[in-house]
């Protein structure tokens, strides 16, 4: 059983930049398409990012495109987010996921715990 605990949430101001990281544990980690999921008040869950293991190809939202960038250290089993240019609509609770197929297409087997992060203008 993989799991997952995201860190590096908090409160930001608009155009304001923030990492946030997830810790996998439980897995083959380089064998693990992971991923970033958020879910604002009112709203559905949606996909932010993914990166796949194999090749480690990546695929955004077009919401986010350009401003957030994911990656991952296989050495150390962490994903990492890394969110610049933020804008109040970024805020939500953002969700590491990890899948060994399908990530890319918003597809996940597991999920973490959650983190804040809220926006301010």
């Amino acid at each position: 059983q993989v799991q997952l605990v995201e860190s590096g949430g908090g409160l930001v101001q608009a155009g304001g930049s923030l990492r946030l990281s997830c810790a996998a544990s439980g897995g083959t980690f380089s064998r693990l398409g992971m991923g970033w999921f958020r879910q604002a008040p009112g709203k559905e869950r949606e996909f932010v990012g993914g990166i796949s293991w194999v090749g480690g190809s990546t695929a955004y939202a077009d919401s986010v495109k350009g401003r957030f960038t994911i990656s991952r250290d296989n050495a150390k089993d962490t994903v990492y987010l890394q969110m610049t240019s933020l804008k109040t609509e970024d805020t939500a609770v953002y969700y590491c996921a990890a899948s060994r197929w399908g990530i890319l297409d918003g597809r996940s087997d597991y999920w973490g715990q959650g983190t804040q992060v809220t926006v301010s203008s």
